[in-house]
């Protein structure tokens, strides 16, 4: 369960506020990773998470207790499953311990993966409806 539950949040910033020290200096990191990553990506709270959407929903991310939930779609987990093997993982979401330093590489090629992904999608939907 997330850290802050009961509060509903409207801005990724009043969410990062609610957090404890150490899970706040992650989310920070992990936040201006993925805006690095896909700048194009509209920021958002969805389903009360932070999320980017970027022709659709990007990445869902969120502090716990004891990890970072990172949510990039089952199509982010199964992609890059031997480099995620070493995480507790589940078939859309991985999570990485706060104890640890956030693997930035391994967030990076996922995010990568996920801006083309949904890049791909919306230019084949749009081809499709061209083609009408």
């Amino acid at each position: 369960m997330a850290i802050s539950t009961s509060t509903r949040f409207n801005s990724v910033d009043q969410y990062i506020k609610t957090l404890p020290p150490a899970s706040k200096e992650k989310i920070i990191e992990l936040r201006s990773l993925i805006k690095k990553t896909a700048p194009e990506a509209e920021e958002l709270i969805s389903y009360n998470m932070p999320s980017f959407n970027y022709y659709g929903r990007l990445v869902y991310y969120a502090a716990f207790k004891s990890h970072i939930g990172f949510y990039p779609m089952a199509s982010g987990i199964s992609a890059f499953q031997n480099e995620i093997s070493k995480f507790k993982w589940a078939k859309g979401s991985v999570q990485f311990p706060l104890d640890k330093p956030l693997p930035t590489a391994l967030i990076t090629k996922i995010t990568r993966f996920r801006v083309k992904e949904n890049r791909e999608k919306f230019e084949l939907k749009t081809m499709k409806k061209k083609a009408r």
